[in-house]
């Protein structure tokens, strides 16, 4: 029976370097196309949440807004119920605590 070997193959240095520098190219593109892939959802998942945060402000803002409207009574039909010689900054600081 013949024995296995390994085969052998010689390369000269000069192409095993030029096919060396394609696959660090090749190499180089891929790395590039998988950042500008992770950063446009990077970006996505800023903008999305972003507008949960927009949101979520929104919402407290009209909450606060209606919880000081209907405590003072405020209305463009009724007068301010504010204690008298009381200014609007304490009358609000009052009501929150």
């Amino acid at each position: 029976m013949a024995e296995k070997s390994i085969p052998e193959i010689i390369v000269d240095p000069i192409d095993y370097q030029e096919v060396i520098k394609k696959l660090d190219l090749i190499d180089e593109k891929i790395e590039f196309t998988n950042s500008e892939m992770q950063q446009r959802l990077g970006k996505r998942l800023g903008r999305d949440i972003g507008i949960l945060y927009g949101i979520c402000i929104g919402l407290l803002i009209v909450v606060m807004y209606l919880l000081i409207v209907t405590t003072l009574g405020l209305s463009p039909t009724t007068t301010v119920q504010i204690q008298e010689g009381e200014s609007l900054l304490a009358a609000v600081i009052r009501i929150l605590f």
